[in-house]
């Protein structure tokens, strides 16, 4: 090939010209990266690792948290006190839900930039009363807490975690069978021997609530001939382990959870398989926004929040005043009020959406899709049955979160949750935008999504962290 042809190849004609213009790129993704940039994103997913192995429930997570920012410069917020430019607190809701706050140049006359993820994943909670003895076998009655497919439950090996409060005002710790040295705990299942009856059922009938029982024990106090000696050795074991009895299970917070670490997934090590990343692979990202950010423009809050997996009902879910209380109490000292800085304040409503899975491509709209490696996506709105319960972005407010990751070169995607019609879901966007804010959803795509071991890609992680960064900054 003579150097003249090797110089009109190089030419681009005038439709790839105009492609590049006014058409999507479809190169993009993992493809588009540079190795120091993958070597970044598997570098930072160290560190959050480590945070989902110590962050199972929103307990763990705000304990975990918290330590991190204190040790990051963090102070426990004071109404009475004044704060400067760069300043560093934190409000801690109850242990469940936690607010980490940098103070603007601008205050809060000029709105301020949130960034919002939650921390409760799908569970099975104990019962009030939860230990019983059955055919010699002790076991806990559970309420499963959240969206999950039953059958994806039993023969999982679970670990048991929480607090137990006692009537002195004395708070015990929980947290037992994730180290290899610790016992397990189990549902357990028919064996397909004698399933005849139970594979001929649909899903929902097969696998109910109530069969959702974890096995915890079989061995009796002693040989005589008490009845519910196996329940009895449970409870002495816990109590002599915890100092709590049977009476005081109606003032725990127990749960059971999958028990073991976070994994690398595949020959590439590109993924995390694990527990909970619904929504703590938000939450990490937000919450190193936060520790990055140094003297932001505007007031910066990354929230922590609760119970958005069952409807942020409750003290510490969206539907609480208490972020609300937090910032009118920065208002305030800003001689400013709620309403007007809610009406000028943008947020990041940080959750995950649905990767595309090509084993069932059929659930999905592939061209309104978000994939593994494409980066953070961006969920304009969430909703099912014709957008119900969703806020749906305004056209403005997305068009500038696009500027702001364009401007820095962030990997980012859109999509939807699955096709119309086909399910749904939603987030806590709607509840801020009831404030009167701008807000879009922004997260990492999920395979897997509620079931007990759940894969994200370590790109989208990183990525999504940048986005983060960039909104607190710009």
């Amino acid at each position: 090939m003579t150097e003249e042809i090797r110089e009109k190849k190089k030419e681009k004609t005038e439709a790839e010209l105009l492609k590049e213009k006014l058409l999507i790129n479809t190169e993009s993704g993992a493809k588009t990266l540079a190795k120091d940039e993958i070597d970044k994103a598997d570098e930072f997913c160290k560190g959050y690792v480590e945070f989902l192995d110590n962050a199972k429930t929103e307990r763990d997570a705000v304990e975990y948290t918290l330590k991190a920012a204190i040790a990051a410069g963090f102070t426990e917020y004071d109404k009475e006190k004044s704060y400067k430019p760069g300043d560093r607190v934190y409000v801690n809701n109850r242990g469940r839900a936690l607010m980490l706050c940098i103070m603007g140049k601008e205050g809060t006359k000029n709105g301020i930039r949130l960034g919002i993820a939650h921390i409760d994943s799908p569970r099975l909670d104990l019962k009030p009363n939860p230990l019983y003895e059955s055919n010699d076998l002790a076991l806990f009655k559970t309420h499963y807490y959240g969206g999950i497919k039953k059958y994806q439950w039993p023969t999982v090996p679970l670990a048991l975690h929480g607090v137990v409060a006692l009537k002195d005002g004395t708070v015990v710790k929980v947290r037992i069978g994730d180290e290899e040295s610790e016992p397990c705990f189990v549902v357990t299942d028919l064996l397909p021997h004698l399933a005849v009856d139970q594979m001929s059922k649909a899903m929902t009938k097969a696998f109910n609530g109530e069969l959702l029982n974890v096995l915890i024990g079989s061995r009796p106090f002693r040989t005589d001939d008490e009845s519910e000696s196996v329940k009895l050795n449970i409870m002495n074991i816990l109590y002599e382990k915890y100092g709590f009895t049977e009476a005081d299970f109606v003032s725990a917070e127990l749960t059971m959870v999958p028990a073991g670490k976070a994994r690398d997934v595949g020959f590439d090590r590109s993924m995390i398989g694990a527990y909970g990343h619904d929504d703590k692979v938000c939450a990490y990202p937000a919450v190193m926004a936060a520790f990055d950010t140094a003297v932001p423009e505007k007031t910066v809050i990354s929230v922590l929040t609760d119970r958005e997996e069952i409807g942020s009902d409750g003290a510490t879910g969206m539907k609480s005043t208490y972020m609300a209380d937090f910032i009118a109490d920065l208002a305030k000292a800003d001689g400013m009020e709620l309403r007007h800085v809610m009406a000028r304040t943008s947020c990041l409503s940080a959750d995950v959406n649905a990767a595309f899975d090509p084993t069932y491509a059929s659930a999905y709209e592939s061209a309104n899709a978000c994939f593994i490696n494409n980066g953070a996506v961006i969920t304009k709105y969430t909703g099912s049955g014709g957008k119900y319960s969703t806020s749906d972005a305004t056209a403005e407010f997305v068009a500038k979160i696009r500027r702001i990751l364009d401007d820095k070169k962030v990997l980012w995607q859109t999509g939807e949750l699955g096709k119309v019609d086909g399910g749904g879901g939603g987030t806590i966007a709607k509840f801020v935008a009831n404030l009167n804010a701008d807000v879009v959803d922004l997260g990492v795509p999920v395979l897997c999504m509620h079931a007990p071991f759940e894969i994200v890609s370590k790109i989208d992680v990183y990525e999504t962290y940048r986005a983060l960064y960039e909104f607190y900054n710009a």
